[in-house]
């Protein structure tokens, strides 16, 4: 699978580290950086990665910070990306299965690397139910994006 892969400084260990990991899985990586530990900001590579997902550029994406909240929060805020943070196995198939997340978000200061790398390899396995009451539920968040984004441009 084609994969977009991104991290602030924070997480720029534990993604040289998932590359390698997933390159080995048989997966194509993209990397959009940060490439080293110097100090950066989130959001960037959020909305890289993000960009990336939306242009079909790769199925899917990861994307790690700190916490996993501050990339999670920035990622969703780009229409069409459904970002899962992510800290268990659990939510890493679930968040797929039922809410067909296409960008899995990880807190490299919250898990370790084998973790880490046994949530990248769930999420990828895992495929979008098609259940109606899934569909139903992506449509009222979709619903919501274009509810919301036309209030702002009327505000503005």
């Amino acid at each position: 699978m084609k994969i977009t892969i991104g991290s602030d400084h924070a997480g720029f260990e534990l993604k040289t580290f998932l590359i390698d990991q997933l390159r080995q899985q048989g997966h194509e990586l993209i990397d959009v950086g940060t490439d080293s530990t110097r100090p950066v900001d989130y959001p960037d590579y959020a909305e890289a990665v993000a960009l990336n997902v939306l242009k079909g550029k790769s199925e899917r994406a990861i994307l790690i910070c700190g916490s996993g909240a501050g990339a999670s929060i920035a990622a969703n805020k780009i229409p069409g990306i459904r970002a899962g943070l992510c800290h268990d196995g659990y939510s890493a198939h679930q968040a797929v299965e039922h809410d067909d997340i296409n960008i899995l978000v990880l807190g490299s200061r919250v898990i370790g690397p084998a973790l880490a790398k046994d949530l990248c390899i769930t999420f990828l396995n895992a495929r979008f139910t098609g259940e109606e009451r899934h569909r139903r539920r992506l449509g009222k968040i979709h619903s919501i994006e274009q509810r919301y984004a036309l209030a702002k441009e009327k505000i503005s």
